[in-house]
């Protein structure tokens, strides 16, 4: 309770600090950032602490810390001193109530979570090992880059932002790395939340009220409405769940004479446990062993032999009850943060123009370098999501400027304007060809700018990825199309259907249709173009046509085809798409000032125009397009590229890019259905909230049976608990004493047993924050991009616990700096330990238990990494 007190007074403290930073930055936000202040103003602090240890300017310690707190409490007060004091209280006023039911927002969900975390604290299987040893491997590094915990010598390779802010709370807070594992996974959940909430709020305020627009009751409404935001992106799952409950209740089972289970409709759905008959007593509840697992690979890739390879389509609920603090997690309420900017973009927030080395860009500046502070951050906490949002704040940057100049001709029209400048801006008709060079400027500038802001990240950094390959055999089947994202397509086409039937502007739905079936075609056309060519190159071809199980030549052009039209998910994103683009395009002519509502007269013409600025020209459902037009495209660019790494498939693809998707189809889903609850009525009113009704059960049955089993009811075996390591109490306890005394040990290099990956081998490492020589083999090959690091490492190690010889135990204690020999339970069962040399050469162990005996070696041996 203590430590949860102490996190949340943490948090919501640098939210109101950072909060002046915000109220500046996203003034067309109808909070102004206040939900986003927390998430800003972790980010802030973690750049400027992470980039000065970097420089070697401060250490990581309790002192840098806190002169990173001092300076972000600089920039808020020269932030607070350009906002008048009346203006700040006028904004309190009217949004007292947004403020707290923010507050109250994050109280609950960080609570909730927090006591979740408590009933299954476990970090234990997947790769939360992982995770944890990065946070203690921070939290021990004086220097930053922190060294990496599974070999040592090297500093961390991987995109590793979010544990370092993670670790900046809890030595802050003086928590254990495996207590704050836990907290930081309520914390991002909760400022996911608060995020999602608020960025509703401020779409469904840009709706124009059907009331005065200062009704309490319109406030109220939205206030409520934008629950929705968190709820579809967080809460709302995917329709597997709703499977396993048919499943394990024996729906669509027939029993022949003899008593067994078929099913045409699981077979023919083909998705693992689903496709064999339920264990019985048959149950409306599921209970086969990790059954929630399967919700995280409902799409089912094969190869040209029709080998299966395995999907990843985790989804943030999943995300969340798995436990696992990854990068796709610890990213998610940054990337929020980052589509708060973003649309404070769109709606006007972000007016002005200045230069980026000698070119032109129609923004304000401290609106392009917050976004390469916040989008340039992404690659360090998830970089996959770098290029995306890259693309999605040009993308809205290009979209803004259309929109502001195709005004002129019914601007014109319905009232002359006296400035001729602001006419002359207006006039400007762009042509394509200056789009796509807005666009590219935009990009370049971006990213270019983020990288160099993030130097030293990418100076340590390497990776598996290896490019782009192009994808032709793994196409995704409709049916697992939909079971993945049903829950969010269902409101997003409702509301596009919507949007067509109350549009006041032409809708250009042939066109749209056409557009996004070229789309498909021509990326299919150079998907099988680039595949060819590769399969045509000698040993190469024979390379990548052998890793997708086929043969070069007509076979595999016949065999891709016929892919094509067996997995029909391009279907169903050709309907989107067409629905998206038939709108999009009336952006490209002059359209009405509003896209929904009736047409005013000329005099409310010229009052809404006499009232508004050029900025308030585009609509909030115009960027909704935009939303659901970035996850179209995620989704269709899985279906033909992926990006080359060691699985050879695209499992990390899909993951990455759906994952994304969701969050951007969740926004969309929740905009959707809370204009809809708001727009209809009567008949399609009633209809609509029976449907909505009937889609939120099926989509939050996974929640409601996941949460109670992983949790066992809420009813924990060790009790209530927020330590991760806590089961290894009972199951290694003699293990975890060792490595408990290693944590306040001085720093040296620790030397254990190495085994398979995803297992308790780097135990020792991991919950002691000092650096093994080698921990999981397979993930350190991932992150560097191949095993020359690894170098023999494994063999040496069994050498210096087997080894007779005490001249070449020597030589490669030597090699590898090693300051303490653990030998625990794990190293006698993977070794034959010859322990009878290390009590000679070095004495009796500096610690010893009945199963555990932990030596140390002089003091000669190089420790100068320590610094």
């Amino acid at each position: 309770m203590l430590t949860f007190l102490v996190w949340y007074i943490c948090i919501t403290l640098i939210g109101l600090v950072s909060f002046p930073l915000t109220y500046r930055l996203l003034p067309a936000l109808a909070d102004r950032g206040y939900s986003l202040s927390r998430i800003f103003g972790l980010l802030v602090w973690g750049f400027i602490f992470w980039l000065l240890a970097s420089l070697g300017i401060i250490r990581n310690d309790i002192g840098g810390l806190i002169l990173g707190l001092t300076i972000l409490l600089g920039l808020s007060y020269w932030a607070l001193r350009g906002i008048p004091i009346e203006e700040l209280s006028r904004w309190w006023r009217d949004n007292r109530r947004l403020v707290i039911s923010i507050e109250a927002l994050f109280l609950v969900a960080f609570g909730i979570w927090t006591l979740i975390r408590a009933a299954n604290p476990e970090i234990l299987g997947t790769e939360k090992p992982m995770e944890l040893a990065f946070i203690n491997a921070i939290l021990n590094s004086r220097v930053f880059p922190p060294h990496d915990p599974w070999l040592s010598g090297y500093a961390i390779s991987y995109y590793y932002f979010g544990y370092v802010i993670t670790a900046m709370i809890a030595k802050l807070t003086a928590t254990p790395g495996s207590v704050a594992f836990n907290m930081a996974l309520s914390q991002t959940f909760a400022l996911s939340a608060i995020a999602a909430y608020g960025i509703l709020y401020s779409l469904l305020s840009l709706l124009k009220p059907k009331r005065n627009p200062t009704s309490r009751l319109d406030n109220s409404q939205n206030l409520f409405l934008s629950l929705l935001g968190p709820t579809f992106i967080l809460i709302v799952s995917n329709l597997e769940g709703f499977l396993e409950v048919m499943h394990a209740r024996g729906l669509f089972w027939l029993q022949d004479g003899t008593g067994q289970l078929s099913s045409r409709f699981w077979v023919w759905l083909d998705m693992k446990e689903l496709s064999v008959p339920p264990s019985q007593p048959l149950s409306w509840i599921p209970s086969r062993y990790l059954w929630w697992w399967r919700a995280s690979r409902v799409v089912q890739d094969y190869d040209f032999a029709g080998t299966w390879r395995e999907v990843i389509d985790e989804f943030p609920f999943f995300s969340y009850l798995l436990g696992d603090l990854h990068p796709h997690v610890l990213v998610m309420p940054f990337a929020l943060l980052a589509v708060g900017l973003i649309l404070n973009l769109f709606m006007g927030g972000a007016t002005g123009k200045m230069r980026w080395l000698g070119l032109e860009l129609a923004i304000n500046s401290k609106t392009f370098w917050a976004g390469v502070l916040i989008i340039g951050g992404l690659a360090f906490l998830n970089t996959w999501d770098f290029p995306m949002y890259v693309f999605f704040f040009s993308l809205v940057y290009v979209a803004r400027k259309v929109i502001t100049e195709r005004q002129a001709e019914k601007l014109s029209v319905d009232q002359p304007i006296q400035d001729s400048i602001v006419m002359a801006e207006l006039q400007k008709k762009p042509s394509l060809v200056s789009i796509a060079k807005d666009f590219l400027i935009m990009a370049i500038s971006l990213a270019l700018s983020g990288v160099l802001l993030y130097l030293p990240f990418y100076i340590g950094f390497s990776s598996q990825a290896g490019g782009i390959l192009p994808n032709l055999v793994y196409s995704t089947r409709g049916a697992h199309f939909w079971v993945m994202f049903g829950s969010l397509l269902l409101p997003i086409f409702a509301y596009l259907l919507f949007l067509r039937v109350r549009s006041k502007d032409q809708f250009y739905v042939g066109r749209g249709f056409l557009l996004a079936l070229g789309l498909v075609i021509s990326l299919w056309l150079i998907s099988l173009l680039f595949g060819l060519g590769i399969a045509s190159i000698p040993l190469l071809g024979n390379i990548f046509v052998s890793s997708l199980g086929g043969e070069p030549g007509i076979i595999l052009l016949a065999e891709s085809l016929s892919r094509r039209f067996s997995g029909l998910a391009w279907i169903t994103i050709v309907l989107l798409l067409g629905l998206t683009f038939g709108y999009l395009l009336t952006l490209y002519r002059p359209k009405s000032l509003t896209a929904i509502e009736p047409e005013p007269s000329l005099s409310q013409k010229k009052t809404i125009i006499s009232e508004q600025t050029l900025s308030s020209l585009p609509t909030v459902h115009d960027f909704i397009l935009l939303l659901i037009l970035m996850g179209g495209l995620l989704v269709l660019f899985t279906e033909f590229f992926y990006l080359r790494d060691q699985f050879g498939s695209r499992m990390n693809t899909i993951f990455k890019f759906y994952y994304q998707t969701w969050i951007f189809w969740g926004l969309a889903a929740a905009f959707g259905t809370a204009v809809l609850l708001k727009e209809l009525s009567r008949f399609w009113g009633i209809a609509f909230r029976i449907g909505l009704a009937i889609l939120l059960i099926a989509a939050l049955t996974y929640p409601f049976f996941s949460l109670w089993n992983k949790t066992n009811g809420f009813n924990p075996i060790s009790g209530f608990t927020l330590d991760g390591t806590a089961h290894l109490e009972s199951s290694a306890q003699e293990d975890l004493a060792g490595i408990r005394w290693l944590e306040s040990a001085p720093a040296g290099v620790v030397i254990e047993a190495v085994g398979p990956q995803y297992s308790e081998y780097g135990r020792v490492a991991t919950i002691s924050g000092q650096p093994n020589v080698l921990g999981w083999a397979g993930h350190e090959s991932q992150w560097r991009g191949g095993r020359k690091e690894i170098g023999t490492r494994e063999e040496d190690i069994e050498t210096i616990y087997r080894s007779d010889s005490w001249e070449d135990t020597k030589q490669l204690l030597d090699m590898y700096n090693v300051r303490y020999i653990f030998i625990g339970t794990l190293e006698r069962r993977t070794y034959r330990v010859n322990e009878a040399k290390f009590d000679r050469f070095l004495g009796a162990p500096v610690y010893k238990s009945d199963q555990v005996s932990i030596y140390e070696v002089p003091m000669e041996f190089d420790i100068s990494w320590v610094k």
